[in-house]
């Protein structure tokens, strides 16, 4: 058995929007996800979340699950538009209510809730009228909605979580266009995520002066990151590798820690990177309590063999990842997941250990890692989900490796504890410990979430 820390945080994770469903009920007001997701041909076979998981109704039976699993915590994120139906102005009591009860049911069994801000379901409101995420003004309502969250929930919540992803946010939302609201941009996705490390910084300062030295909670960021291998030893490859993160992970993390963009995001970007304030700047830096990841694949990267050649698939975001001048390939031996994904255990022990070093050992979150396995529409296929199993025993594998290595990784969260909505997939990807008959709503336990159950009651990894 190898066993971790005392007191290593096992847990699972879900989003708002992709498993409570009751889009329209209580008061609830729509999210740029409600509005993109009924755009005919935007997600797959025109699935929304407007039932997803009915977890909204459903949330007693799933916090059973959770307390039969024996996670020690639940990371979830609170519907802005649920509590906020306008984005700003009158609260919602009803949805207050409901994560009151979901809060305080978690607590009751020993489990501890972890809070997500916001997780991409931005009220349709400050979309229409203030030109959403593109705004500078829009740090301030993340701000306001964040006060309230702190105000309403903190006696009870010791971990805060501001943004999930906000690369996705940014690439994806504004970059592509796959992902809400939909806008396809070359310039679009610095802007955003600019506005999304300040409404971060703003969230953290309000919590820190206002709430923290009561509540005695701790804050911070979840960001996404692949690792990348340099595709050879050779100078070049290695520094590719390097930029390759910075216009990843660094983008935002450089920020939060050193008060600054990556270097190399500023030689090559230049004046289409947005500008930090002092004011901002000093905000920025020093803002989080923790280093939260989401780790789900790692890249072979290369020095391009002439400028402008690329890997196509390399060209996220409207060919805003093309100016990172990397040329990003899979080793074919690699085994991949339903997402086409690879996987590669030890990048995440890499990248855990990369984190330790570059931003001064830090304590560390994984805060999402799991895979979507093939057939798995089939109830009977996904219950014997035994390469889950195998995907989750070889990258906890990995976290063990970097705690040896020196990493302080404080706790580790599966993706996702559901099957459910999966963005422009809908339900046809399924990442879930637990199965979820979408036209019924029954909820059946995979092979991956007894496995896990044993990995959370005993703190170790069986060899």
């Amino acid at each position: 058995m190898r066993k971790f820390p005392p007191n290593f945080r096992w847990g699972t994770a879900t989003a708002a929007y992709q498993i409570e469903g009751a889009a329209r009920l209580d008061g609830r007001g729509p999210s740029i996800w409600d509005a993109f997701s009924h755009i005919p041909g935007k997600i797959h076979d025109g699935h929304t979340g407007d039932v997803a998981c009915d977890h909204y109704h459903r949330y007693e039976e799933d916090i059973a699950l959770l307390k039969d699993m024996g996670v020690k915590c639940y990371r979830f994120s609170i519907s802005w538009p649920r509590i906020l139906p306008q984005g700003r102005g009158q609260v919602n009591e009803k949805g207050v209510a409901f994560y009151n009860k979901l809060i305080d049911l978690l607590i009751e069994n020993d489990i501890e809730p972890w809070v997500t801000i916001y997780h991409w379901d931005l009220p349709l409101a400050l979309q229409i009228e203030m030109d959403g995420l593109m705004n500078p003004a829009i740090a301030t309502c993340f701000a306001d909605f964040a006060r309230i969250c702190f105000a309403r929930f903190g006696d009870r919540i010791r971990h805060w979580i501001t943004l999930n992803e906000p690369w996705c946010c940014a690439l994806l939302g504004h970059g592509s266009g796959d992902f809400a609201p939909g806008r396809e941009s070359d310039t679009e996705p610095y802007v955003v995520a600019h506005n999304l490390l300040r409404a971060h910084a703003y969230m953290v300062d309000v919590y820190r002066r206002e709430f923290q030295p009561t509540q005695r909670g701790v804050i911070g960021i979840t960001n996404n990151s692949n690792w990348y291998r340099p595709l050879t030893d050779s100078e070049e490859d290695r520094a590719a590798a390097e930029r390759a993160l910075d216009f990843t992970l660094g983008w935002f993390a450089e920020p939060v820690y050193c008060g600054c963009y990556p270097q190399s995001m500023r030689d090559r970007i230049g004046s289409k990177l947005p500008e930090f304030t002092e004011e901002d700047r000093a905000l920025l830096k020093g803002s989080s309590d923790f280093f939260g990841l989401n780790h789900y694949s790692t890249n072979l990267a290369a020095e391009p063999p002439s400028p402008g050649t690329m890997e196509k698939k390399a060209r996220i975001g409207g060919g805003i990842m093309g100016e990172h001048g990397v040329d990003l390939t899979d080793d074919p031996s690699w085994k991949q997941t339903d997402m086409g994904w690879n996987i590669v255990p030890w990048g995440l022990r890499e990248l855990l250990c990369w984190i330790s070093e570059r931003y001064g050992h830090p304590p560390i979150y994984v805060t999402e890692n799991g895979c979507a396995m093939p057939g798995e529409g089939d109830r009977e296929v996904a219950l014997n989900d035994t390469g889950r199993v195998e995907f989750f025993k070889e990258y906890i594998g990995a976290c063990h490796e970097a705690i040896e290595r020196g990493a302080d990784l404080r706790g580790y969260m599966s993706w996702g504890m559901l099957d459910n909505f999966e963005w422009e997939y809908g339900g046809s990807k399924r990442f879930g410990l637990i199965w979820v008959d979408f036209e019924d709503q029954d909820r059946y336990p995979k092979a991956s979430y007894h496995w896990y159950s044993n990995v959370c009651k005993n703190n170790g990894l069986e060899d």
